[in-house]
């Protein structure tokens, strides 16, 4: 019989979680094309679950890296499924979930819920920096640790400031910043 490794078995749950996410805004993105009529459309918060649903596949993409790591601790595994579960928060938060009868407003949703959304980009940045830390037991390579501070920089902003006309730079910066990341760190399979 073959043997099988650590990662493939332990990336089973974390496919599940990165699935559910993209599942939750896949959803919503079918009912809000259903029930159109009954929303608001707002180009922010579209971006905003565009970027989330890159970010996924990015995530499921970079966790590839993690197969030659051989000896997992419960602590390492809860870390990296830690990260994926504040994606899948953030999925949440982002998109209404419930686009019935009544009338929806994309931006006033996401108004309403932005502390909690940069808050959770928030933890799965940090979440990323620790779990580098802990599985290699090195900080993150400068380049990524810049696209880091800068994503969390700007989270801490949008949580901060609320006017509309920040809240758009703020989306267009981090879906150009998460494309270049992507683009520089992340294009070819490791």
């Amino acid at each position: 019989m073959p043997r099988v490794n650590a990662f493939s078995y332990l990336s089973v749950l974390l496919s599940i979680v990165i699935g559910l996410g993209l599942t939750q805004l896949l959803t919503v993105f079918g009912r809000m094309i259903r029930h159109r009529n009954h929303v608001r459309f707002d180009w922010v918060p579209l971006l905003w679950a565009v970027v989330l649903l890159v970010n996924f596949v990015q995530v499921w993409w970079s966790l590839f890296g993690l197969r030659s790591h051989a000896e997992w601790s419960f602590l390492e595994f809860l870390i990296v499924l830690a990260q994926t579960a504040t994606l899948y928060l953030m999925a949440a938060v982002a998109l209404p979930e419930q686009i019935d009868g009544r009338e929806i407003d994309l931006f006033a949703h996401y108004d309403h819920h932005r502390r909690w959304f940069f808050g959770f980009l928030l933890a799965t940045l940090a979440l990323s920096v620790v779990k580098e830390v802990v599985i290699t037991g090195s900080f993150p390579d400068p380049d990524n640790r810049g696209f880091q501070f800068f994503l969390a920089a700007t989270a801490i902003a949008a949580m901060i400031f609320r006017a509309r006309r920040f809240q758009e730079v703020v989306a267009v910066v981090a879906a150009a910043t998460l494309a270049t990341y992507i683009g520089v760190l992340f294009a070819h399979l490791r």
